[in-house]
């Protein structure tokens, strides 16, 4: 459902990660709308693409490296530009019918601007509020500005809902809308995918995330190093000052022994067709995940997942029914879920198909627009009455 409200879309970032492609798909059709980014990168040429207004702030920039569980004292240098940012939102909030945040830290000042041009705010939030991932005095904040301030706080799963009301979030405030997706699947023979990326013909499996310690690509080049022969490709980069880690990373390949079998093909725009290469996807997050889109991609393009036992990837992939759960953190486990799949392709069509199946059901990109379409009606109304 697609209403004519005129939106401010507010994000913390330029670059484009699993939020922002979800940005990407709800913002579509919405030309009436504009969006505030802290900082220029590809998402402002993605969603300029897509006929918003783009409105860059003037004190944004570098805020994205601003680590999200980091003490309120680290932010206090910070505080004359926080607050020309909440003008800058406040500003433009008030050409427009209602605030959309999509992001924690884009959430946080916009909530504020919100109170300042007197107008609606939702908050979509992406991530999972707990001390794995932010700072207790972030974690209060958050809880506080959406109690006072949001109309409503859409999640992606019951996991990230679980975890606001935990936090002590209001359970009246909270939508589950699951990300959505529109794939359609490109057949493409595996063994012309591999010749033409360069990459061997054995077995080979594959992380498609971005490089960051709780995402856990350590803990399978852990595991690869128990399974002689079989390669590994890693799709994603450091987007969020954790260049460190992908260095380590690096340095990992090295120290065990995977040289000639880990590739590193960085940030890819292609990646449920780089998929099809692998023989399995595995997602090894070390800290519970409020979504995961690489999980739902590698269940349409019919590829077998192994995923950590947390979060949100209980629920996707049907506590094992669409894949393989293991408990996080623990290479031996992934070694073996591995070794297992490897050893029986012709045994899993039955769970791949199901898999495809549940996908397309549940996590439709249709389904997701028309429920967050009408949660946005909904405020445009309620506002106007």
């Amino acid at each position: 459902m697609m209403s004519s409200a005129r939106v401010l879309f507010v994000d913390h970032t330029g670059q484009i990660g699993g939020a922002e492609l979800i940005l990407l798909d709800v913002v579509a059709g919405r030309q009436n709308s504009s969006a505030f980014l802290f900082e220029d990168g590809p998402l402002s040429a993605a969603l300029a693409g897509r006929g918003l207004k783009l409105i860059i702030s003037q004190h944004g920039r570098g805020l994205s490296r601003f680590r999200r569980d980091s003490s309120a004292l680290a932010a206090l240098p910070l505080l004359g530009r926080l607050a020309a940012i909440v003008v800058e939102i406040a500003k433009a909030a008030r050409g427009h019918d209602l605030v959309y945040a999509n992001s924690q830290k884009a959430f946080v000042l916009a909530a504020l601007a919100s109170v300042v041009a007197r107008r609606p705010l939702i908050w979509h939030l992406h991530d999972i509020i707990s001390p794995a991932h932010f700072g207790a005095a972030q974690r209060r904040m958050q809880v506080l500005l959406a109690n006072r301030c949001a109309l409503k706080v859409i999640v992606p799963s019951d996991a990230a809902a679980a975890a606001f009301i935990a936090a002590g979030g209001r359970r009246s405030l909270v939508e589950v809308v699951p990300n959505g997706l529109a794939l359609q699947r490109e057949q493409t023979l595996r063994c012309d995918l591999r010749q033409a990326l360069g990459l061997p013909e054995g077995p080979l499996v594959g992380v498609f995330s971005r490089l960051a310690p709780w995402k856990g690509q350590h803990v399978l080049l852990e595991a690869l190093a128990a399974l002689p022969g079989v390669g590994c490709i890693v799709v994603g980069d450091a987007l969020f000052g954790e260049q460190d880690y992908a260095a380590q990373l690096q340095q990992m390949v090295a120290e065990l022994g995977l040289a000639g079998r880990v590739y590193f093909l960085g940030h890819r725009s292609d990646v449920p067709k780089l998929m099809q290469a692998v023989d399995a996807m595995v997602h090894p997050s070390i800290d519970p995940e409020p979504f995961g889109r690489t999980l739902v991609e590698a269940m349409l393009s019919g590829v077998p997942v192994i995923a950590t036992d947390a979060g949100a990837a209980p629920d996707i992939l049907e506590r094992g029914r669409a894949g393989t759960l293991i408990p996080p953190a623990n290479p031996r486990a992934l070694a073996a879920a591995i070794a297992a799949v490897l050893a029986r392709p012709d045994q899993l069509a039955t769970q791949l198909e199901y898999a495809a199946q549940r996908a397309r059901a549940e996590y439709s990109l249709a389904r997701m627009c028309e429920a967050i379409g009408l949660l946005i009606a909904k405020a445009q109304a309620g506002a106007a009455a």
